[in-house]
């Protein structure tokens, strides 16, 4: 079992990722209670850092994840969730949280071109 590296408030950040398309889903933060519940039920738990709460993803709204995996990065302070969704993720509705475009360097050259 590999330790993992909470930060101060005893936070992980977790990138949760569709485990069949590979799509960034949404990013949440763990803290270890929300990690042990993970395990033990296979479905997402999280932290709310506005709420200061556990937060179980899908309970109200039922869209939860089934977590098929997690993974660590080389420094131990970020998870990987590969997870299977049963709906959106995004409290939007929309499947990823990352619907909307920030920045894009091929429309930047075309409209310098």
């Amino acid at each position: 079992m590999i330790n993992v590296n909470y930060d101060q408030r005893g936070l992980i950040p977790a990138v949760v990722q569709d485990a069949e398309t590979s799509q960034v889903l949404m990013v949440a933060w763990m803290n270890a209670e929300a990690l042990r519940l993970t395990q033990e039920t296979g479905d997402a738990h999280f932290w709310s850092r506005s709420r200061q709460e556990l937060w179980h993803k899908g309970a109200t709204s039922g869209n939860f994840m089934r977590v098929r995996q997690i993974r660590v990065d080389c420094d131990a302070d970020t998870l990987l969730l590969k997870v299977n969704p049963a709906g959106p993720a995004c409290h939007t509705g929309a499947r990823s949280c990352f619907y909307r475009e920030f920045w894009n360097k091929k429309k930047e050259e075309e409209k310098d071109a």
